[in-house]
């Protein structure tokens, strides 16, 4: 609700004609909160009854988190805009990375971490080999709320893994709150942005939500998004990328993007970088490397 109203306020501010109603609609992964994210369909159990309520006409357009939404826009449906992203970096909850690491090097055989997300498990298996897993499901404020009571019993996961822009938009501050280096933690495809989607045959819809689009959110995260794309769409092995925009002194983006790949079992971990403009399809280029490169380290 916080990210429909934000839209609203930027389509208020960049046409004050605009008047926004909201129709909330639960999705099957806010319901089903028994199962892990990849065992309800993964990206798509978070989009789907969303984009169908747009599809039937009951909604203009769809907000959702642009790392929700699979690589491939349904074919009556367009993302309009992408506004200016928030922050893409993953955040610990609870502990500090430091702290969980002298926690591994200690004497227990494990120290368990709440997360549902294969590409964090994989990387914090990376820098913490001990850690174990648990899921913690439900909205921002519930698995914060289930993380302390979990830790105050002392039997429950030291720690959470979690998107830093869910806490900064939402105006919550746990006692302790690590920000993850995107360098070595590689985010999700699209992390920390929102994508907007519209039917494709309402352009009138679509150039009213286009006053708000971020175009250096736009080239990055499509970039993301090819990165996704040329892995399947949906992705179900660990995998993540960031990219970042700069200009050419003739005015056009170069796009560098850093990506990581691993297998289902989160080992053979692959990471990667490429840079080009736009039209070398950098994201594609660096999962086709980062796919290679992977099925080398399997064989």
């Amino acid at each position: 609700m916080w990210q429909a109203q934000h839209v609203a306020d930027l389509l208020a501010a960049a046409d004050p004609s605009i008047r926004c109603e909201f129709v909330a609609s639960d999705t099957f992964a806010d319901l089903d909160l028994s199962k892990s994210i990849s065992d309800l369909g993964g990206k798509g159990a978070f989009s789907k009854e969303i984009q169908q309520v747009v599809q039937a006409g009951h909604a203009d357009l769809a907000v959702h988190s642009a790392k929700d939404l699979q690589a491939f826009t349904p074919e009556d449906l367009v993302i309009a805009a992408y506004p200016q992203r928030g922050n893409p970096r993953d955040a610990l909850v609870g502990c500090t990375l430091a702290e969980l690491q002298s926690a591994c090097d200690g004497p227990d055989d494990s120290v368990r971490v709440a997360s549902g997300s294969n590409r964090r498990r994989t990387l914090l298996l990376d820098m913490c080999p001990q850690v174990s897993f648990t899921d913690l499901r439900g909205n921002i404020a519930t698995r914060l709320s289930k993380l302390e009571a979990a830790s105050g019993s002392g039997s429950g996961p030291k720690g959470l893994i979690m998107a830093a822009v869910a806490l900064e938009r939402l105006g919550l501050t746990p006692a302790v709150v690590d920000v993850l280096d995107p360098a070595r933690f590689t985010p999700q495809v699209g992390q920390g942005a929102l994508a907007i989607e519209v039917r494709r045959d309402r352009p009138d819809i679509i150039e009213a939500v286009r006053q708000i689009n971020h175009i250096k959110t736009e080239v990055a995260v499509s970039a993301e998004r090819s990165f996704l794309a040329e892995l399947g769409g949906d992705c179900s092995l660990p995998a993540g990328s960031h990219a970042t925009v700069t200009y050419n002194a003739n005015g056009s983006p170069s796009i560098t993007i850093a990506g990581m790949l691993a297998a289902d079992d989160y080992g053979n971990l692959q990471r990667g970088t490429e840079t080009g403009v736009v039209q070398d399809e950098p994201g594609r280029e660096l999962a086709r490397n980062l796919r290679k490169r992977l099925e080398a380290a399997i064989s």
